[in-house]
């Protein structure tokens, strides 16, 4: 079955708003993923789940209820077979066969370069940024309110997928993605696109002392990330700091696009860690992917 594209025309979003942020949707039995228009355009598949039209129901008491969640990730907290009929619908919107590889996150800043379909398939080693420039893979990150990035060279073929928390941003994974994508593949940031997911807003985002000091401790001037709310704490911009690495490692601003979804404001469409562990005691896990076609 061919799979339905939804243009600006989805009367569940801001047509406008998101057209002009570079994003559009596709569905395909209920299973609806965000997409970079550009990213696509310069040769890269691309896709950020939402949770969806799955078999999770992660908002559940009872584990491995059938319940309609995407569930994406976290084995520890849903059944496995929900996970892979979750991916496996995932996929299928993006059409072609592909190799899918992720990695065991641990909010650091290393990034694993992926060369072969054997290595891809490792998924246990512990990172948190992909890197690769083979065709027929996808590479990607799980993410609950932290920042997904995709970036893609189309001149290289090479291409990265980054999961930016707050501790990752402290220490400049996005722009180590694209240092990356440079020394590895050949890679020339001045022809990349990057694409920031669905993540917690600025306006939304609350932090404290720790990671105030952290982005202190590595940006002299990290106080523009930050909105004071009470005495040691503050609303924090991390895509706005993403933004600001891909741009400082030589992304034209003009090849950076950042889509209009706050997770925290948004749970009718994506996981928040900050709005439903505190409801349910778990959240799903969204699924950000990039890769090319053989071809």
């Amino acid at each position: 079955m061919p799979v339905e594209t939804i243009m600006e025309n989805d009367p569940e979003v801001d047509d406008e708003t998101l057209a002009d942020s570079g994003f559009y949707w596709r569905e395909h039995n209920g299973v609806k993923v965000l997409v970079c228009r550009p990213l696509e355009s310069a040769g890269f598949v691309n896709g950020f789940s939402t949770r969806l039209g799955g078999v999770s129901d992660v908002r559940s008491e009872t584990y491995g209820l059938l319940g309609s969640d995407l569930n994406l990730a976290g084995y520890d907290e849903d059944l496995a077979e929900n996970i892979e009929e979750n991916r496996r619908r995932f996929l299928a919107v993006l059409d072609g066969e592909y190799t899918l590889s992720t990695v065991w996150q641990v909010h650091g800043d290393s990034i694993k370069v992926i060369r072969s379909y054997a290595d891809a398939r490792e998924t246990d080693q512990k990172f948190d940024a992909l890197a690769s420039d083979l065709p027929d893979l996808l590479i990607g990150v799980k993410t609950a309110d932290c920042v997904p990035i995709l970036i893609g060279d189309p001149v290289s073929g090479a291409f990265a997928a980054v999961h930016a928390g707050w501790r990752g941003t402290a220490r400049s994974i996005a722009k180590k993605g694209v240092e990356t994508l440079a020394g590895e593949f050949g890679a020339r940031p001045g022809s990349m696109f990057a694409a920031i997911g669905p993540s917690a807003c600025g306006r939304k985002y609350e932090i404290g002392k720790d990671v105030i000091d952290a982005f202190a401790e590595n940006f002299s001037t990290s106080g523009k990330y930050f909105t004071p709310t009470v005495e040691g704490h503050a609303l924090v911009d991390l895509q706005g700091a993403n933004i600001d690495q891909l741009t400082n490692a030589g992304i034209d601003p003009a090849n950076i696009f950042t889509s209009p979804f706050c997770t925290i404001e948004r749970t009718d469409l994506f996981y928040s860690y900050r709005v439903e562990k505190k409801l349910y005691g778990r959240t799903g896990r969204s699924l950000s992917v990039i890769g090319r076609r053989n071809p």
